[in-house]
């Protein structure tokens, strides 16, 4: 039986509709980022009724959104042949010839991801073969073709978290969709990272946390529906159950933050993050970017000193509720000089993060949170509603 953690090179590595990530080797796949090999028909059982080479050469999840009927298939690439797969079943009519799918693609792919619009010019699928790269235009059919010489060839690719990977070797590299820039030091080791391994930093014998377990020290939603929970000095992406739930160093993402944060919110396409008596301020766009002349002081920026329990800003509002022990505090945004609006007291204590979205405000004090429909409501119950626990669904936690 195989062992990823001995260092293998994936022949093809692609998530299902549901979010499971399947890592090819031969005639075996490993689901997600822990457990053993696993017989690879087990899971997608027509592909040893058509094919008995034991392998498959390339694989991705389609991003097409304009075609339900293909949006969120598996496409496997077999020597010249394409099988599209759904609920991990095989799509009638299916295998066929690549050119019939993907005109102007050649056979015997090495690598293919796919490129929804925002991240490449328009939603694509980038496949590769030796040192050429074939850029395919899946509404227009169209392909171009050209050279990354300065990354390696890839056996596999996969996008994750709307990163790019190419996979080589038991190795990585980090790679821009439509440029092919590298940035940073690569090639890494995918066994940090990608898969659970003794021995290996980044992953390694990290043990998921039980729900009862988790506290939350800040969470927020940006404009673009991104969600982030913080807690000591790792965040999560809430918002990417396709991806699955994966917890990142602060510092990864928010460079100047490696010690924690005490409170989040999001406005105007921006990101504030509260730290003691210092506010940072992020443009919430990819890569976040530090807005020149931060942090400063939260009584520069808001009126008030710290330290700050949580903050929270509701949609389409310019009002932010700034939580310090049992008060409350409204500060509105768009105002100039910012001051405190309102104070009131509120009847929970203990509160450590919240978040104002499309259902209300949850207020989270150790691993329960509190639903409100509005902030006024938050602020003027005379009851306090039940408290509810963190579930698995929402954190990645165990029961």
């Amino acid at each position: 039986m195989k062992n990823r953690c001995d260092g293998i090179e994936f022949d093809a590595i692609a998530p299902d509709e549901k979010g499971h990530t399947f890592f090819f080797k031969g005639d075996h796949l490993w689901n997600g980022f822990n457990g053993p090999a696993q017989v690879s028909s087990a899971f997608f059982k027509e592909l040893d009724d058509y094919h008995h080479l034991g392998h498959v050469d390339a694989a991705f999840r389609m991003h097409n959104k304009e075609k339900p009927k293909d949006h969120d298939h598996i496409y496997f690439f077999l020597d010249d042949k394409v099988f599209s797969y759904y609920n991990h079943s095989l799509e009638e009519g299916y295998p066929k010839d690549i050119q019939l799918d993907f005109p102007g693609v050649p056979g015997h792919l090495d690598a293919a991801v796919e490129c929804p619009k925002g991240e490449c010019n328009s939603d694509s699928v980038l496949f590769f073969k030796g040192d050429e790269v074939y850029n395919y235009d899946i509404a227009t059919q169209s392909v171009k073709e050209r050279q990354w010489a300065h990354l390696p060839n890839c056996t596999s690719a996969f996008r994750w978290l709307e990163q790019y990977y190419c996979f080589h070797g038991h190795n990585f590299t980090r790679f821009h969709p439509v440029s092919g820039e590298v940035n940073g030091v690569y090639p890494k080791d995918a066994r940090h990272y990608f898969m659970r391994c003794p021995n290996f930093g980044h992953g390694g014998e990290a043990k998921v946390p039980k729900c009862s377990e988790v506290t939350l020290d800040a969470i927020t939603s940006d404009d673009s529906g991104k969600t982030y929970a913080f807690t000591g000095h790792i965040y999560m992406r809430l918002d990417t159950h396709r991806d699955g739930k994966h917890a990142f160093p602060i510092a990864r993402t928010w460079k100047e933050l490696d010690k924690g944060v005490d409170a989040v919110f999001s406005y105007s396409d921006k990101i504030y993050i509260i730290k003691g008596n210092q506010v940072y301020i992020y443009k919430s766009a990819a890569p976040s970017t530090l807005i020149e002349g931060y942090p400063k002081s939260l009584k520069e920026e808001l009126g008030i000193e710290g330290p700050v329990n949580a903050a929270f800003v509701c949609a389409d509002h310019h009002i932010v509720h700034i939580i310090q022990g049992q008060k409350m505090q409204d500060i509105d945004l768009s105002a100039t000089p910012r001051v405190v609006a309102r104070e009131v007291p509120l009847p929970i204590a203990g509160i450590e993060a919240g978040m104002c979205g499309p259902d209300g405000v949850k207020v989270y004090v150790g691993s329960k949170f509190y639903h409100y429909e509005t902030p006024r409501l938050l602020a003027f119950s005379k009851m306090s509603p039940e408290p509810k626990k963190i579930t698995p669904d929402m954190m990645g936690c165990v029961e």
